[in-house]
């Protein structure tokens, strides 16, 4: 087989013991519900003293806790596996997940990336390449569970080009055939989620040729695995990769765990695959100030704020309504850079107010209407565009893209050993 050229490996994937509750083990991705720890608390009474995921992971809602809760999550990994909660479920494979959600079922493959073939440095024409800008200071917190880490669990998906459905959906096809691992309900409003080892010799075949022959369509320099959620996961196992690849000599490079990150690969054409903006929510400061900080920026650099017109246009929320604001002759390519620009210097010049990043409409409307708030919701993303909007950027601006709503993430639930 030819695994090498594309990037994406079978792997030994971990899952827990059949006597383990499915239910209470799987948990949305740590970087959600950021500004909502309620949602992480309920997830909590629904946990109580289950072996769960949730676990084995630092929500970014309590990173002010990591040097209490790293150490914890390291010493749980190890126990579990001690113990055996963990156990070998797939020895040289993948597995074909099933999530449905509002939108439908949606299909992906879960595997190992080979980070050797990966890069989020800029300007990369590496094989697998972030879609979004990678920020250097999300990567220490996530690096200090990864070292000493026995395992890893994932919430990354990468996206792959192909509309003739040539890769995923032939083994969707054929799941009748496959062995099911998982099939159970999510928490907390996460949908269902069905899982089927993908570890048959005429299985793994098959895809692998589907994949080459999907690289050869695509002429030189490719973005071919697209990184679509958990960049900066993906970075971090990265860094860690290049921490200790010095240490290895060549043959033990070769085969290190710690080279293959775990994945879930989607094919971006997928129908139940939505792509929703990231909206920005600004606390500690008031929608005058902002508003009239806004116009004078883009006065200075040639744009202006209108109610309407041809230009990039979002809707202000805060505690007094909605409005639309619409900057003409915008500087950025896409509304996100156009916005995100104007935000990066309004927080540097206002120390006391701060951002986060919002998954969901209702989400951003319920929190932007608390005092001293501003809430910017963000227009719809075509996703038919993105391969050729990230070819043509290079990558897009931090935050710009969800793929489905914060309860509509990937869960964690397959785990490996690094």
């Amino acid at each position: 087989m030819s695994f090498d050229r594309v990037g994406l490996h079978p792997a030994s994937i971990l899952l827990p013991d059949q006597n383990v509750s499915r239910e209470t083990w799987a948990c949305v991705a740590c970087d959600q519900y950021t500004s909502e720890p309620e949602y992480w608390n309920q997830a909590e009474q629904i946990v109580k003293d289950a072996p769960s995921a949730l676990r084995l992971i630092l929500p970014e809602c309590f990173l002010k806790d990591s040097d209490t809760l790293i150490p914890r999550i390291h010493q749980t990994m190890s126990r579990y596996l001690e113990q055996k909660i963990l156990v070998p479920a797939v020895k040289n494979g993948f597995i074909l997940c099933e999530r449905t959600i509002a939108s439908g079922v949606r299909t992906g493959l879960v595997g190992a990336v080979d980070l050797e073939q990966y890069s989020f440095e800029a300007g990369s024409l590496s094989l697998v390449r972030p879609t979004e800008q990678t920020i250097a200071s999300r990567l220490p917190a996530r690096l200090a569970i990864r070292r000493n880490a026995p395992l890893e669990l994932t919430h990354i998906m990468i996206l792959i080009d192909d509309p003739d459905q040539t890769v995923i959906e032939p083994i969707r096809d054929q799941k009748a055939s496959l062995s099911r691992l998982y099939d159970f309900d999510l928490m907390l409003g996460g949908g269902h989620l069905t899982g089927y080892a993908v570890d048959q010799p005429d299985h793994l075949n098959a895809l692998d040729h589907a994949l080459n022959a999907l690289l050869d369509r695509m002429g030189p320099n490719p973005l071919f695995l697209a990184v679509g959620d958990g960049n900066h996961s993906l970075a971090t196992a990265k860094a860690y990769w290049e921490e200790i690849k010095p240490n290895l000599s060549p043959s033990e490079q070769a085969v290190h765990p710690a080279r293959f990150a775990l994945a879930e690969i989607v094919n971006i054409h997928d129908p139940a695959l939505l792509f929703e903006p990231i909206h920005r929510i600004v606390t500690g400061t008031d929608r005058s100030l902002l508003t009239a900080e806004w116009k004078k920026y883009a006065e200075a650099r040639g744009m202006s704020l209108q109610s309407s017109g041809a230009g990039h246009s979002f809707t202000l929320i805060s505690e007094t309504g909605e409005e639309t604001v619409t900057v003409i002759h915008p500087e950025g390519a896409i509304p996100c850079e156009t916005l995100q620009k104007f935000l990066d210097d309004f927080l540097a010049g206002h120390p006391s107010a701060s951002i986060d990043y919002i998954h969901g409409d209702s989400s951003l409307r319920r929190l932007a209407s608390a005092p001293d708030t501003v809430g910017f919701l963000l227009p719809e993303i075509d996703k038919h565009t993105f391969f050729e909007d990230v070819k043509t950027l290079g990558v897009l601006p931090r935050k710009t893209f969800s793929m489905g709503e914060a309860d509509e993430k990937r869960f964690y639930m397959e785990a490996k050993q690094i």
